[in-house]
Order: C-alpha cells, then sequence, then structure tokens
C-alpha cells in the first residue's frame, strides 16, 4: 500500500513521534496507518515522544578539545542519577565530537548531523537514548572555537563547562593558564571578559546608582551633584574589577589582576598570550524545573474523565 507525505504527517500528529520514523514506520507497514502506530509502539518510540514533554533540567555541560578544535555542549535530562549514567556520558561526548568534526551551524544543523558509529543521525539517536535511558533528553546548545588555542575545563562531574580561547604566540603550553582562566570564569561568573566590552549605557546606570547612594547616605547627600557624579566615576573601576574578567582579582593570588596574571605567565614561559573569548555553559541555567503537585495532577485527571 502507497502512502503519502501527507499521511507521514498525520501519523507524526497521532504519535507525536519524529517525520523520519514515522515514514520508515508506513514503509515497514506498506501503509497501514493502524500497523504503523503499532509499529512505533513495539520499538518504543511512542513511549518516547510522550517523555519528550517533561522537563530535563540536569544532565551535564562538557567542554573538550579535538582535534585541535574547542568544543563546549550542554546536554539536558531529567534526573541527576541518569545524567551519570555511561549511556548518557558517552552520549554527551559523542556529541560534543560531532560538533567538532562537522561544525554544524546550529542546533538543527547538529541533529542532521550523522552521529558516530551508526546510520541514524543525531537527531534520529536521540529517541532511541531516550528508550534506553527511560528519560526525556535534549541537546540544548553548544559552541565550538576551531581558530586561537582552546582549553577546556569541566567544574563538577559537569555542572559547569567552560571552554576559553587564546592566542598564544611562541611554542608554550598554556593549559594551565587556560585551566586556572577557566576556573576563575567557573566560579566567578563575570558579565563581562574586559572592560572595553562594557557599554556607555551600562557605565551610566551604575554612575546612577552610586549617585543614588550618595544622595541617601546623611554625610554625603548635601554635597554638590557635580561633586557626587565626580566620585561615582572615580568609583567605575571597582566596578570593572567586579564584573570584567581580566580587571578581577585572581582567585589564586589576590595581588594581580587576571590580566596581569595571564601577562606575566606567558612571559615565564617564554612567549605571549592574549585572551580572546570564553564561553560558561552552566546546566539547567535558565530552566524552570516543574514543581509536581500529586493532588492537583490527580484532581486533572479526574476532570478529564467527566
Amino acid at each position: 500500500m502507497a502512502f503519502t507525505a501527507a499521511d507521514v504527517k498525520t501519523l507524526r500528529e497521532m504519535t507525536n513521534v519524529g517525520m523520519m520514523d514515522c515514514k520508515k514506520a508506513l514503509q515497514e507497514t506498506d501503509g497501514d496507518m493502524d500497523k504503523a502506530v503499532e509499529w512505533l509502539r513495539e520499538k518504543g518510540l511512542a513511549k518516547a515522544a510522550k517523555k519528550s514533554g517533561r522537563i530535563a533540567a540536569e544532565g551535564m555541560a562538557y567542554a573538550t578539545v579535538v582535534d585541535g578544535v574547542g568544543v563546549v555542549v550542554e546536554v539536558n535530562i531529567e534526573t541527576d542519577f541518569a545524567s551519570k549514567t555511561p549511556v548518557f556520558v558517552d552520549f554527551v561526548h559523542q556529541i560534543a565530537a560531532v560538533v567538532a568534526a562537522d561544525a554544524p551551524a546550529d542546533l538543527e544543523a547538529l541533529k542532521a548531523c550523522k552521529y558516530p558509529g551508526s546510520d541514524l543521525t543525531v537527531g534520529e539517536m536521540i529517541p532511541e537514548k531516550v528508550m534506553v535511558i527511560g528519560e526525556n533528553l535534549q541537546i540544548r546548545r553548544f559552541e565550538r572555537y576551531a581558530e586561537n588555542v582552546s582549553v577546556p575545563y569541566v567544574h563538577a562531574g559537569g555542572k559547569i563547562g567552560v571552554l576559553v580561547n587564546l592566542a598564544v604566540e611562541g611554542d608554550i603550553d598554556v593549559t594551565t593558564i587556560g585551566k586556572d582562566v577557566a576556573m576563575q570564569i567557573a566560579a566567578l561568573n563575570p558579565r563581562f571578559w574586559d572592560k572595553s566590552d562594557v557599554s556607555e549605557e551600562v557605565l551610566e546606570a551604575e554612575k546612577k546608582i552610586l549617585v543614588a547612594q550618595m544622595d541617601a547616605d546623611e554625610k554625603m547627600a548635601g554635597k554638590p551633584q557635580a561633586v557626587k557624579e565626580k566620585i561615582a566615576a572615580g568609583k567605575i573601576n571597582k566596578f570593572y574589577e567586579e564584573n570584567c574578567l581580566l580587571q578581577q582579582a585572581f582567585v589564586k593570588d589576590g595581588s594581580v589582576s587576571v590580566e596581569q596574571y595571564i601577562a606575566a605567565s606567558a612571559k615565564a614561559l617564554g612567549g605571549c598570550v592574549k585572551f580572546v573569548t570564553a564561553v560558561r555553559f552552566e546546566k539547567g541555567e535558565g530552566i524552570e524545573k516543574k514543581q509536581e503537585n500529586f493532588a492537583e495532577e490527580v484532581a486533572a485527571q479526574m476532570n478529564q474523565g467527566k
């Protein structure tokens, strides 16, 4: 029995399974819609699709370098327990390898890439892993640096992944420098990399806050507005030191800034190193975890039956 693109679409709407799997199900069942649904259920794909709506806020933020290409990815799953299973960890590592090798432009392009050691694409492999692990799984984001020298750092087994990108002159090993900077980024999560990244809008907002604080201070309130603004401008360096990575005090030696640490360490190695950029992924960042209410869930199910 022949089937059309409309049949594939109908099956997808009925089962909430991916288009490719629906097409395969119809091929395997000669276009019989009912048998195709059964085929998907037998394969566990329909069950996996139901789990796709569940919130995945755990998982792993992972950074690595593959053949000189720096990669950081975040892959989410529902529970912390599942995030530590070998199947999930290997999946994350394989996704990082695909990003490094194929340079996908975005998540959709990544899902279209071939999964290592398989005839399936990354997108087709996701429901396969969902069936094995038994939880919803989502690739959330990735970043890739092919230029310069990248140094990865993974904190607390995947809670935070940081990738630092450095411009290096001279035949020197910058692993320690990169890791120290990455650890600083993981710990302090600076708003900006350098003071030059701070916009005038942000600076003006900060100055207004400082002036308002002086207005509320009994000792400073009576001073002329121009004086307050001048004092506020003088305190901007403090803002840089607290919010900009390169101007922050280096956590391992508070007597120098991160910028000074990088320059001094590179000089000691006989080369020159400049911080280019970095990315910091924290697992579950910005994802609202669903608050389960058993009583409300039961009530909702009872109402549906009326």
